[in-house]
């Protein structure tokens, strides 16, 4: 069992990871203790999380939403399938996207 999650921080940013416990990982975010990304920008605040059961699955689900633009990921977070298609096709020539700051 495994889960792939993504955070908001304090300033805007996304943070997205993997983990076998999703309760002790996000009590290590929201104390301090998680990733050096969340560490200097809290507090986080769990915005998205899916299950697997095989953990490379998960693993390869966070390589992959952590190389998505902000746009697409902000789509994934509010369930905007029509625009995650948009965001996709937009995608080409627009490496710039690929930030997680706001």
């Amino acid at each position: 069992m495994a889960y792939v999650y993504s955070l908001v921080c304090e300033d805007g940013s996304f943070y997205t990871g993997s983990t076998r416990d999703l309760e002790r990982r996000l009590w290590q975010h929201r104390s301090g203790r998680g990733a050096k990304h969340t560490r200097s920008r809290l507090p986080v605040r769990l915005v998205f999380a899916e299950f697997y059961e095989d953990v490379s699955e998960a693993f390869a689900r966070e390589k992959q939403i952590q190389g998505w633009s902000r746009r697409k990921k902000l789509a994934l977070i509010g369930s905007d399938w029509e625009g995650l298609i948009e965001a996709a096709k937009n995608r080409q020539g627009k490496e710039n996207e690929n930030s997680d700051e706001p």
